[in-house]
Formats: C-alpha cells, sequence, structure tokens
C-alpha cells in the first residue's frame, strides 16, 4: 500500500510509506493544515533518524571509520513496511539492511506508530537494538504547516505560545553546524512572536526546552498545540528568506557542534541503545479552533 488515511472525529491524517511520512492533516473542516511540499520545500513532515541536522563533513565516524551520512539521516528517504493498518491508527517498521550498512554501521528496528483521537493525532518512534553493540542514535520530528493558517491572515498574525517561560539562551546553525556561543532566546515570556527574519539565520534551537507543549495559532481561525514525550530539544524553522510553512520540531539530538571531529556516539545529543533494549518517545498535535 502507498499510503492509507485515517480518521476519527474532528480530523484526518494520510501516511504514505516512503519515509513513513504524514502527509496531509485536515481538520473537522476539511482545511489542510500540513504543509503540502510546495516548490519552497519538497517535503511534509520528514522522520529525522539516525541524525538530527548534519554531522561535520557529512561523514559518520565509528571505530576510526568513517561513514557518510546525509543531513537528517535516511530514514525519510526509505520505504517502510507496513506492520498495521487499521481506521484510526497504523504502524510502519524500517529495519536495517546492505544499504543502511554503507552509511550506519549497526542493527536497529525503527517503528513509527500514528494513532488518531477526536481532534487528536499521535506519533510514537520506538527504536530497537537488534544487534550486539550499544546502537548510537538520534532521531526527531520534522512537520511543517502551514504559515499563515488561514490564507488571509499576515504571518505576522501568528505566535507560539509555550506552556512555561523559555528564559534560557537558544542556539543557532552556521552552514548546518552548532554555533559554539548561545544567543539571546527571542522569546518573551512564553510567546513567541513569528516573523520571516526570525529564521534570517537558519532554525531557532532550544536545547534545553522548559516546555513540554506549545500552541501555534492567531486569534481566530485553526491553532495547533503540540505536547512531547522523550525528547530533549526543540527545532523550529522556517526557510530563510520567507516561506508559507513553520516546522515544529521536537528533537532528540542536534546538529555537530562546529568544533566536533569526535566518534559519532560521543556527540553531543546521541542517545545509546544498549543490545536488546528499546527507547520510546512520542509527540501529539492536537487541533483546536479559535473564535
Amino acid at each position: 500500500m502507498e499510503q492509507l488515511t485515517l480518521q476519527a472525529e474532528g480530523i484526518s491524517a494520510t501516511i504514505v510509506g516512503q519515509g513513513a511520512e504524514l502527509v496531509s492533516l485536515r481538520d473537522a473542516d476539511g482545511t489542510e493544515l500540513l504543509w503540502q511540499a510546495g516548490s519552497a520545500w519538497r517535503r511534509h513532515s520528514p522522520v529525522l533518524f539516525p541524525i538530527v541536522g548534519r554531522l561535520k563533513g557529512d561523514r559518520l565516524l565509528h571505530r576510526g571509520q568513517s561513514y557518510p551520512m546525509t543531513q537528517h539521516g535516511f530514514a525519510r528517504d526509505r520505504r517502510f513496511d507496513w506492520a498495521e493498518q487499521g481506521p484510526t491508527s497504523c504502524t510502519l517498521v524500517l529495519t536495517d539492511d546492505a544499504e543502511t550498512w554503507t552509511h550506519y554501521p549497526f542493527a536497529f528496528r525503527l517503528a513509527i506508530g500514528y494513532d488518531l483521537k477526536p481532534r487528536q493525532l499521535g506519533v510514537t518512534f520506538d527504536i530497537a537494538n537488534t544487534g550486539d553493540q550499544p546502537l548510537p542514535a538520534s532521531i526527531g520530528a520534522h512537520p511543517a504547516f502551514n504559515w499563515p493558517l488561514l490564507p488571509e491572515l499576515p504571518k505576522e498574525a501568528y505566535r507560539l505560545t509555550f506552556a512555561d517561560d523559555e528564559p534560557a539562551p537558544v542556539r543557532r546553525l552556521k552552514d548546518g553546524l552548532l554555533l559554539a556561543t548561545p544567543q539571546p532566546t527571542p522569546i518573551e515570556g512564553k510567546t513567541l512572536p513569528l516573523s520571516e527574519k526570525l529564521f534570517d539565520d537558519d532554525a531557532v534551537i532550544l536545547d534545553r526546552p522548559a516546555s513540554t507543549s506549545v500552541r501555534y495559532g492567531a486569534d481566530r481561525g485553526p491553532a495547533i498545540e503540540i505536547s512531547w514525550q522523550g525528547f530533549n530539544e526543540l527545532g523550529i524553522w522556517s526557510k530563510p528568506g520567507g516561506a508559507p510553512f513553520l516546522c515544529i520540531e521536537p528533537w532528540h539530538g542536534v546538529a555537530s557542534p562546529v568544533d566536533f571531529d569526535g566518534e559519532f556516539a560521543d556527540k553531543p545529543g546521541v542517545m545509546m541503545i544498549e543490545p536488546g533494549a528499546q527507547r520510546v518517545l512520542s509527540y501529539r498535535i492536537g487541533l483546536s479552533q479559535e473564535p
């Protein structure tokens, strides 16, 4: 099966086997909330695995050997197998094979589950170490939402509202790598006003967010709340120079620091999964309507 549409009260979601990617998310009115992979960016909601961001030189180092690894990893470009399919839920699975071993010399099983409830989509990442050595990995979500959600509203009408105050400095990127010096946060208390210039220097990265949820919306029209469990970082991104989408990205892992040249297992943000063990991370997208 190439794709599956799940439906529940007030929400529908379409998932494709290629990349186990969410490609449509509609509310009760049928309004499409997810970016439809236009020319500004050809993806909808890619899965980032086994890395988040870039590695220095696009190379993964393991036990002194170097393996080619492009930005955000290979999962988003691989066809997953359908393990379960139902009217409101599905599970897709990717396992290591000869191709993945040329980039990532580890045994793994990555299961991605989608589960619809009334006006809410839950997404689960289950990473299992099926090998006999520790499994270093990062994983992230990268959903892109239309910005604005209502075409008649200006982009500047929208804001992110965090569950808690976010006073900590943020991290920024240069050429896809993490700059050493934290930057003052653009978040005012719990509120991040949105504008295109916010992304002139690429993503805004909260590497120690106080919150585990954030709301995206304006004073009227559809609103989205994203909550997460098991993720340590949050990326917020739109294409520098302006694009009609906003990505809200729970991550476990970040791009390589500009001065990091070491083994992948030692890279900041990497989780280590022992043989036979697994890690489960999840996030939810809740839909609501402002008056």
